[in-house]
C-alpha cells in the first residue's frame, strides 16, 4: 500500500485540486468531516469517497455524478475524493483519470428545487457561495410572499 497517494478533493462552490493525503482511514474520513462511503459509478479504476451520512446530515449538495449520456445518476453531498482503484485499496489517480475528473467536476453547481423538478445550475467557482445566498434569500423572499397570500 502506499505511504500516500494523489488524489482530486472536490469541494462545493470551489475548483476541484489535487492533494497528497496519507493512506489511511484518518486521512479520508478528515478530508470528506465524517465516515467515509465509497462508490464506483464510472468504469474507469476511480472511487468516489464521500462523507456517508453527508445527506443525511444535510451537508451542501455539492456535485451531480452523471453517465455517459450525462444524466444524473446521484449528488453527492459535502466535499467527496476522487481517488484511484488498486486491486485491493485506493491508491493514487493515475495522471490521465486525475486530468479527466478534474475536467469532469471543473464546474461547481447549485441544486433548486422548483415545482417539485430538481434543477441543476453550473456556476463560477468565486460566484457560487454567493449566488446560493442569493437563490436561498429569493426562494425565501417567494415562500414569505405566498404564505402572506
Amino acid at each position: 500500500m502506499e505511504e500516500k497517494m494523489h488524489v482530486l478533493i472536490v469541494e462545493p462552490h470551489k475548483k476541484p485540486y489535487l492533494k497528497d493525503i496519507d493512506n489511511n482511514l484518518e486521512s479520508l474520513q478528515h478530508e470528506v468531516g465524517g465516515w467515509i462511503e465509497a462508490t464506483y459509478p464510472y468504469d474507469d479504476p476511480v472511487a468516489i469517497i464521500c462523507n456517508e451520512e453527508g445527506k443525511i446530515n444535510g451537508l451542501e449538495l455539492n456535485r451531480a455524478v452523471r453517465d455517459e449520456d450525462g444524466e444524473i445518476m446521484d449528488i453527492i453531498a459535502g466535499t467527496f475524493i476522487v481517488a484511484g482503484l488498486g486491486s485491493e485499496d485506493f491508491v493514487s489517480l493515475s495522471d490521465e483519470m486525475a486530468k479527466k475528473y478534474e475536467k469532469e467536476f471543473s464546474t461547481p453547481e447549485l441544486f433548486v428545487r422548483i415545482n417539485g423538478k430538481l434543477i441543476v445550475v453550473p456556476v463560477k467557482a468565486e460566484k457560487a457561495k454567493g449566488n446560493m445566498d442569493s437563490m436561498a434569500k429569493a426562494q425565501a423572499v417567494d415562500t414569505i410572499s405566498k404564505d402572506n397570500r
